[in-house]
């Protein structure tokens, strides 16, 4: 048997993404407009530049947020079974910023082929803050952590916008479209899958 998600929980998750959303774009629109290009950096150099960094100030900074913890607890052994809610909500913002870095670091380096130095840089200033907005949401509630979901937005849109220039560069404009039509089909099958009645009781 499974609990349902009550309303006032909807609510409060998507009213702190919709926020979150409308921040993330203001933040777009403003790094746009006054942040300077980076020097003479080419492409792919900035971005792997942007990789590093980007690890250095989410995934480092979730490793050794947990690394503290253990040190000072009796977590010190891992086999003790001792765990605060503080080291819990660490540990699932590691796991799932080494899950949404791979995909950001992946859309990244291909964007290095399409993009300008200074938009990949302000590409990785939006997934950086909203890595921490999701960290810092679910220290407050795990409602809460939807406070970094336009990080992974943009990541997709990343992905898509790669998609859909090699497809149309290699094979012309429909096979661009195709790309993205084929992702958005999953996606489609994915909200089918899992709004469909369950059978299990």
């Amino acid at each position: 048997m499974t609990d349902d998600v009550t309303p006032a929980q909807r609510r409060t998750t998507i009213s702190g993404i919709a926020l979150s959303a409308f921040a993330s774009a203001a933040i777009w629109v403003a790094l746009y407009l006054f942040l300077p290009a980076p020097g003479s950096a080419e492409p792919l150099p900035t971005a792997l530049a942007c990789g590093a960094i980007a690890a250095l100030l989410t995934l480092m900074a979730g490793v050794e947020a947990v690394a503290h913890e253990r040190l000072v607890t009796p977590a010190i052994d891992p086999l003790a079974g001792f765990e605060t809610r503080r080291m819990r909500v660490n540990s699932r913002y590691l796991q799932n910023t080494l899950e949404q870095f791979v995909i950001f670091a992946a859309g990244l380096m291909a964007l290095s082929a399409y993009a300008t130095p200074r938009i990949l840089v302000i590409v990785t200033i939006v997934w950086v803050l909203m890595r921490w907005a999701f960290w810092a949401g679910y220290h407050q509630s795990p409602l809460l952590r939807g406070w970094g979901a336009p990080g992974m937005v943009q990541s997709i849109l990343v992905l898509l916008y790669v998609a859909y220039r090699f497809g149309a560069d290699a094979y012309g404009a429909l096979a661009g479209y195709a790309l993205v039509g084929l992702f958005l089909a999953l996606e489609a099958l994915l909200f089918w899958a899992v709004n469909r009645p369950s059978e299990v009781q």
